[in-house]
């Protein structure tokens, strides 16, 4: 895990009363936080708005998920854009979140770029209209470089339909004669890993979903198989740095067991012995 860019007491500067951020430990922070943003849509029809409006007002809080995840020295942020069974909503709102993506990416790039923040996407960009998938491919090729952290964006994903691809990518090596028997025998969890669009990715450490529903809305079924949960009632445009502060204070309080016995694990991010 990196440490800190900024002091915390910056990041979360002038926390609401019931929040501290000194009683963070720097030295057990995740080293990988997953987000599912849920609520655009509910925190707009209570404002009396649009959709739309929802999605336009969840912008701000990507962005200070971005910004406070790499300044606390979080490694990789992984956010769960649009999911294959989004497809299933209104043509024009589709249409309105493509262009949404592609002119926040084009307007926030070069910002993250010189923060040194690296993006990846996972899922299939084949079917997002061009000049969203253009985007997305710039951002990918311009910070491929970058040493800081890597912001990982699932847009046109499904863990199911990775987790499928996988296999079938494994079977057609063994129909090609590229794996042998004994590889395929001798292929371990670890070794599965690596035939899904997040190898070379460690799991979650955290996975954060916002809006109160307890669900994993075929997100990342594989890679959070031992990962915390922090579920909040918050609609994702009214989550803040200070929300994330509240995740992580929770997050920090866990023992991480792994299926191991309650005491022979420590809290969460220290070492397992």
């Amino acid at each position: 895990m990196t440490l800190p860019r900024k002091p915390l007491t910056r990041v979360f500067k002038d926390p609401p009363p019931d929040l501290d951020p000194s009683l963070l430990d720097v030295q057990r922070m995740p080293a990988h936080i997953a987000v599912i943003m849920d609520g655009n849509g509910r925190w707009a029809l209570e404002q009396g708005k649009k959709r739309a409006a929802g999605h336009k007002a969840g912008i701000q809080g990507v962005r200070e998920l971005i910004r406070s995840s790499s300044d606390i020295g979080v490694d990789f942020l992984t956010i769960y854009s649009f999911s294959t069974e989004n497809w299933s909503r209104p043509r024009a709102e589709i249409k309105g979140l493509m262009e949404l993506f592609a002119s926040t990416m084009a307007a926030e790039l070069n910002g993250m770029h010189e923060e040194g923040v690296r993006i990846r996407v996972i899922g299939d960009m084949s079917k997002l209209p061009k000049r969203t998938r253009v985007t997305f491919l710039n951002a990918v090729e311009k910070t491929q470089n970058n040493l800081g952290m890597t912001l990982i964006i699932a847009v046109n994903y499904g863990s199911r339909l990775e987790i499928v691809q996988a296999a079938q990518e494994i079977a057609r090596g063994v129909l090609q004669g590229e794996m042998t028997q004994e590889q395929v025998e001798a292929l371990d969890e670890e070794g599965f890993a690596g035939y899904l669009e997040t190898a070379g990715i460690p799991d979650p450490d955290l996975l954060i979903r916002t809006s109160g529903e307890y669900r994993l809305s075929n997100f990342l079924l594989y890679q959070v198989a031992y990962s915390e949960f922090y579920i909040t009632p918050v609609l994702w445009p009214d989550f803040d740095r200070f929300e994330l502060l509240r995740a992580l204070l929770e997050y920090q309080s866990r023992s991480r067991r792994f299926g191991s016995a309650g005491d022979s694990v420590g809290k969460t991010g220290a070492p397992d012995g």
